[in-house]
């Protein structure tokens, strides 16, 4: 009989993994298949479950047979990752680390800013027993209720896993080394115990948690629910390659994701500098591409204080506190609750916004809990209708963004790169360059995944939306008409919001002199002037 399935961190089926299965009166041996399935002939009763296979830790569960369901058992590879929890923190509180290694490591605490500065050596982990510092994964779909590391096990009152924030607000990164050389790096985003600096940067993190797939779900892979069946092929049978118009969102209700999983994502390389090209497919929009917005802050003299977007939406972060918010890369998953108090707070008090993303804002969240959200995608079949007039995932529960932001996410221009075109030579933004109309800037960047210039990845332009003197000020020349429109609009009680409209933008600062002069022009004169 089919008693279940066995697969990795990835939902990727295993084959050949040995299970005993035994109780008082039965004992019985088999081996999964190459779908993951596990066929074994026994008689109804409760069974002590022995899995191993080479390179995987192995695990014992309890299992009642027979089940409504087939079984999905789920182990976890050999090797090194891990992450700290809280993810987000303010200066002075508690994080405990949660390491998966299957040797001895170190663990370090680095700071990341203009360069990477060693706050704390934390020290060497081992234990007596064979094997102790490799983790434990539930079964079945952990995504949603977390990996739950440092659960069992971790009651020694002698060798605590607590690390205290930093008094400095910023990026922190924990870095971990084993005996051997293996290397892995998980970020801390540590806020102020109080506002030290006119100006606020948040960290995308509810973005970072949509694009994590550890445990076999993100918001792109099986958004919905898993599947009855372990992966054995991708591109066979995921449906964002099966679908024949690359539909990922077609219905109303998601699966939530928790946090309380480690994000490979967001490594980073131990060498890499601030100033480095930054490789990979995730690390361009991301925690590494945030760092770098960071470096150039400090590289520039600003001053910030750092929070993470989980923190705004649970009312950490008091936005009147601050005359300048600025948004990094890709904060592409927002709360309706954190859109209405950034809204209310630029139109109502003020509030200076820079935007130096894309593809921001367009979709709502529901948080159950600090550690569990559902990404309220709906059905993406509703914006593609003929005469649609949605915008946005966003758009579709509450309004199109635009009408904060200026501007929108459109798939025009999707995957490729270019400079900027000048349009209003003689605004303000450009002071200093020396740009001319029609001139090109942005031609570099540190973007490696999508390379060609600042406007790109992803890009954002002016809708119906947009408010009423909403300034055109560049435009990427992408193609298809496709290029991230450079936007400035001003609200009646003297906000402002500046938007780049580029995923890409980031990536140029360090080495565009163009696109850093005019970054920091807005930065001075929104931190110079406030409406409050």
């Amino acid at each position: 009989m089919l008693v279940g399935y066995v697969s990795d961190e990835r939902y990727v089926a295993l084959p050949d993994v040995l299970l005993e299965f035994e109780n008082e009166r039965v004992t019985a041996e088999t081996r999964s298949r190459a779908s993951g399935a596990v066929h074994v002939e026994l008689p109804a009763g409760t069974y002590q479950v022995t899995l191993a296979r080479e390179g995987y830790g192995a695990k014992r569960v309890t299992l009642e047979l027979p089940a409504a369901e087939p079984y999905q058992f789920r182990m976890l590879r050999d090797g090194l990752l891990g992450y700290v929890w809280p993810k987000c923190v303010r200066s002075g509180e508690l994080g405990e680390f949660r390491v998966h290694a299957d040797e001895p490591y170190k663990l370090q605490l680095w700071r990341y800013g203009r360069q990477k500065q060693l706050v704390q050596r934390i020290g060497w982990f081992d234990e007596h027993g064979p094997r102790a510092t490799v983790q434990i994964t539930p079964d079945g779909d952990y995504t949603q209720v977390g990996v739950q590391w440092n659960k069992f096990g971790y009651s020694s009152p002698h060798h605590k896993q607590f690390v205290t924030a930093p008094a400095a607000s910023g990026l922190y990164y924990f870095h971990a080394r084993t005996e051997t050389g293996r290397f892995f790096s998980f970020p801390w985003v540590v806020a102020p115990d109080r506002p030290r600096s006119p100006v606020a940067v948040l960290a995308s993190n509810i973005n970072w948690n949509a694009y994590n797939n550890f445990g076999g779900r993100s918001n792109y892979i099986h958004p919905a629910a898993f599947p009855p069946t372990p992966t054995v092929n991708a591109r066979l049978e995921l449906q964002r390659y099966t679908d024949p118009n690359h539909l990922v969102y077609d219905r109303d209700d998601y699966a939530p994701l928790s946090f309380d999983r480690p994000e490979p994502l967001n490594h980073v390389p131990e060498h890499v500098e601030v100033t480095d090209p930054i490789e990979g497919r995730a690390a361009c929009h991301v925690a590494p591409t945030e760092w770098r917005l960071l470096g150039w802050l400090e590289r520039e003299g600003f001053n910030y204080d750092l929070y993470s977007e989980t923190q705004f939406h649970f009312g950490q972060l008091d936005l009147d506190n601050y005359r300048v918010l600025v948004l990094g890369p890709h904060p592409e998953y927002w709360s309706r609750a954190m859109y209405d108090k950034l809204k209310a707070w630029v139109f109502e008090r003020g509030g200076r916004l820079i935007y130096l993303g894309a593809n921001g804002l367009n979709c709502d969240v529901e948080f159950l809990d600090e550690q569990t959200c559902i990404y309220r995608n709906g059905d993406g079949r509703r914006l593609s209708e003929p005469g649609s007039a949605w915008e946005s995932r966003f758009h579709l529960r509450c309004e199109s963004e635009a009408n904060l932001l200026g501007v929108v996410y459109t798939p025009a221009g999707i995957m490729t790169a270019a400079p900027y075109q000048v349009i209003e030579p003689d605004h303000w933004v450009f002071a200093g360059t020396g740009l001319r109309r029609d001139e090109l800037f942005g031609h570099r960047s540190l973007h490696e995944r999508v390379p060609g210039g600042a406007s790109g990845h992803e890009t954002d332009k002016r809708s119906c939306s947009s408010p009423a003197g909403t300034r055109l000020l560049a435009r990427g020349l992408n193609p298809d008409q496709g290029g991230a429109e450079m936007v400035l609009h001003e609200t009646p009680a003297q906000g402002a919001v500046f938007s780049t409209g580029s995923i890409c933008w980031i990536s140029s600062l360090f080495v565009d002199d163009a696109v850093s002069r005019i970054t920091a022009n807005v930065l001075r004169r929104f931190a110079a002037e406030t409406g409050h």
